[in-house]
């Protein structure tokens, strides 16, 4: 640990895990107390205040999009061509029957902005060294008043969360895995999210193409795009 402070780990982590733009197709599977379904989508993202999806199956959920500008979350539903904004409670409602909630989805501040972290130990997770950093937040506009992170601590990669409410009662873990080397930075390619309030065995995000910095036309990210 010679030299590194929990808050240099936590700026590591974010270089590694934001950016100014991306864009990416990923596989949510969704693993339900009785049957598993995956959905597959092309997100556009820019920095933390703008990101547009579209998923393109299955069929049912195919030309569904969902928009976030600046805090701001709407939803267009091809099969009753309207659209709709998700706001206040409606934010902790599930994506797609997911583990993920809206709120999960629309945070994408940088962590040092939100959570001062303390180190609290080392642990190895698949063979890898891990520090374990102790998150609280520090802004009240926070889906988790607390964070165990344990951090991989030659890539500076997540490999493991613990997320908590302000009650200190457990609400969800995130596990991440194939971590692979993009761009010049290490990235987790799989993630697996479980609400340990739900029933199933979680749900499992696979990004299966991911490229850094590009250049995204401004339309994209307008109410106008939804319905195109």
């Amino acid at each position: 640990m010679a030299g590194q402070s929990a808050d240099d780990i936590l700026k590591r982590v974010e270089q590694n895990m934001s950016s100014e733009n991306r864009v990416f197709e990923s596989t949510m599977t969704i693993h339900g107390a009785r049957s598993s379904r995956t959905i597959t989508s092309r997100t556009h993202a820019e920095g933390d205040k703008k990101s547009f999806t579209e998923y393109l199956t299955p069929p049912r959920e195919q030309g569904t999009k969902m928009l976030k500008l600046e805090g701001q979350l709407w939803i267009y539903s091809p099969s009753t061509d309207r659209i709709i904004q998700i706001s206040g409670h409606m934010l902790r409602q599930s994506v797609m029957g997911s583990d993920l909630s809206y709120e999960d989805m629309m945070d994408d501040r940088k962590l040092t902005e939100i959570y001062s972290a303390v180190i609290s130990g080392k642990e190895v997770i698949d063979g890898r060294e891990t520090w374990i950093l102790n998150l609280s937040a520090k802004v009240s506009n926070v889906a988790y008043s607390s964070v165990k992170m344990w951090v991989d601590s030659e890539r500076f990669v997540p490999l493991k969360e613990e997320l908590f409410a302000r009650s200190g009662q457990l609400l969800k873990r995130t596990t991440m895995s194939d971590v692979r080397k993009i761009d010049g930075r290490w990235f987790p390619a799989k993630i697996v999210y479980k609400d340990v309030l739900k029933q199933g065995d979680g749900t499992e995000f696979n990004i299966t193409s991911i490229k850094f910095n590009q250049q995204i036309p401004g339309y994209i990210f307008t109410k106008a795009a939804l319905k195109q």
